[in-house]
């Protein structure tokens, strides 16, 4: 149970309250909203670790692998080798048939019940069926898609979550950076996911490394509850100053009537729909296929794969931290406009990933299929920063249910990529991943036109028209 909070407090724009003394003390220590990006970074990296976890399980899962035993190496047979194709692809893709199912109401639930409980609940609930997956495996496919399904249901709330905590912790010229600071977490954790996985599966068994991932996941929440506090005003201890900044450009927390029919026919928020689906739509096909992408390609066994399909995530963790520092310096310091920051970034980093890819067809050194791959999947870390704070832009009072909309339609592409990659794949040729390739770079090229075309950065006017919630259709 947690500690007694002392009453909430509240501080009008230029109070003198010991703002000289918490001054000092800020030079000290960190500030709050540095503390909850922080454990937000960590959490969103556990949530993609156990998200992950599969895509290199399933193919020991499968395939089996060389172990050592008495000395030898042996060749150990998977425990589900009559999986075909289509079932894998069935049970990667069931994920996101939960995840898209969620997404709305995390929006709604962030604001009516804390956006710190629901973030803790997903991240928890997430944590557990990560733990339950070698039993469900074991009983069928049926039972693992199940478990996947609830991971997605429980994990999909987390980001309209996040989104609602920044729009309350986060100041407007720190916006970008705080988020994709905390987004990035998504990356990393990836990149600490894939290796580990491969190593946990070759010395332990695949079972172990969902048990591994999921402990983790339990540990984390227990921090992130205790520390993290839904606003500014109901933590101890932030300091005067601190809070002050936090408050002097905040919206009120009223909770409004959401005015659905506009943001749905809003040009801007379909940018942000579109760019925010296309980038998944090569962000969860390379997720849940590079590391057979590798093994069918440049013939990388499972924990070499595993290694290299970690390094792309490590750089697009990088680029979406840089990223978002940067955007926010050349709109804070070089008073460059939002809107050209954004429409920079999210092209920028499309034309890259799209390039990169297309030079992935062109070589058979696997040492530069690997770079390309790299870069590729890094430079999405620049489209990021581009629309994935577009919404606190256009509407911080609804950030948390723009984001849920803008996830529920990026989330498409992650049922139906695995799909798609199980019904063109069947042999594991080159050819066959050119044309995932080709279809993967249309689609960037495509979100980076309608982004550049109809993005805007200024809150819209249905964003003012604030009445009392109830949050109906007009």
């Amino acid at each position: 149970m947690e500690a007694e909070t002392p009453p909430a407090r509240t501080l009008a724009y230029g109070t003198s309250e010991t703002i000289d003394d918490d001054e000092a003390l800020d030079a000290k220590r960190w500030k709050r909203r540095h503390v909850v990006a922080v454990l937000a970074l960590l959490g969103f990296a556990n949530i993609y670790a156990m998200r992950a976890n599969l895509s290199i399980a399933i193919v020991e899962m499968t395939s089996g692998g060389e172990r050592k035993v008495n000395g030898t190496m042996l060749h150990v047979h998977g425990d589900f080798e009559n999986w075909t194709p289509m079932t894998q692809g069935v049970v990667l893709s069931s994920f996101f048939y939960g995840y898209i199912v969620s997404q709305l109401p995390g929006g709604y639930l962030a604001y009516t019940h804390g956006a710190k409980t629901v973030f803790f609940a997903g991240t928890f609930g997430t944590a557990v069926f990560t733990l339950l997956t070698p039993p469900f495996a074991r009983m069928g496919w049926g039972m693992l898609v199940f478990a996947r399904f609830m991971e997605g249901l429980l994990e999909g709330v987390t980001y309209p979550a996040m989104h609602v905590i920044w729009s309350r912790w986060a100041p407007p010229l720190e916006q970008t950076k705080l988020a994709t600071f905390a987004f990035s977490g998504s990356y990393f954790g990836t990149v600490i996911a894939m290796p580990l996985s491969a190593y946990i599966g070759e010395s332990f068994g695949w079972p172990m490394i969902f048990w591994f991932f999921g402990a983790l996941g339990v540990i984390w929440c227990t921090v992130w509850y205790k520390t993290v506090h839904d606003r500014p005003e109901d933590d101890p201890k932030i300091t005067t100053s601190e809070l002050a900044l936090l408050q002097r450009d905040a919206f009120s927390q009223s909770h409004y009537l959401v005015p659905w029919g506009k943001i749905l026919r809003s040009k801007p928020v379909w940018a942000v729909i579109m760019a925010h689906s296309a980038q998944n739509f090569g962000f969860y096909i390379m997720l849940t296929n590079l590391p057979r992408m590798l093994k069918d390609i440049a013939g990388y066994d499972l924990e070499k794969a595993g290694l290299a399909s970690s390094l792309p995530y490590f750089l697009m963790g990088f680029q979406i931290v840089t990223g978002g520092q940067l955007c926010d310096y050349l709109r804070k310091n070089k008073h460059y406009d939002t809107l050209f920051v954004r429409k920079v970034a999210c092209a920028a980093g499309f034309i890259g990933q799209a390039v990169f890819l297309f030079l992935v067809m062109t070589t058979s050194n696997s040492l530069l299929l690997v770079l390309f791959f790299s870069i590729s999947i890094g430079l999405g870390g620049i489209c990021w920063c581009g629309f994935s704070v577009n919404h606190l832009d256009l509407a911080p009072q609804y950030a948390g249910h723009l984001m849920a909309v803008s996830n529920t339609f990026a989330t498409i592409p992650g049922i139906f990529g695995p799909l798609l990659v199980g019904a063109i794949v069947e042999n594991g040729i080159i050819g066959e991943w050119n044309v995932i390739m080709y279809i993967i770079i249309s689609v960037y090229l495509a979100g980076a036109a309608f982004f550049w075309k109809f993005a805007d950065a200024s809150i819209q006017p249905w964003a003012s028209e604030n009445t009392s919630f109830v949050g109906q259709l007009e």
